[in-house]
């Protein structure tokens, strides 16, 4: 998948190489960023739909063990920014605990 990377969507083909090589780094990155930004969404989802269920407490804990290791993984990949992770794992354990206190 990586190594047959078409430039041919953008629209004007750079005249240096270095800007060639530029370019399919960037879009190497965005690739695997793309894939861990889907990750994270994917175990947000799984983690709200287990908080509104609220009957099975532990498999909600479960999902925001995996939602904090997918986060952390993100940020420590630099896919997205340490703040955004940190705050994303916040409003999860808030989410999580106003549900427990209930």
């Amino acid at each position: 998948m990586l190594k047959n990377l078409n430039l041919e969507d953008n629209k004007f083909m750079p005249n240096i190489k270095s800007q060639e090589k530029r370019d399919r780094q960037n879009k190497k990155r965005e690739l695997k960023n793309k894939v861990v930004k889907s990750k994270i969404k994917t175990e947000t989802k799984k983690f709200i739909q287990s908080v509104e269920k609220s009957d099975n407490m532990e498999e909600a804990e479960k999902n925001l063990s995996t939602l904090f290791n997918a986060l952390d993984s993100a940020a420590k990949k630099s896919a997205v920014h340490k703040n955004f992770a940190a705050n994303k794992k916040s409003k999860a354990a808030k989410l999580l605990n106003s549900i427990k206190s209930k």
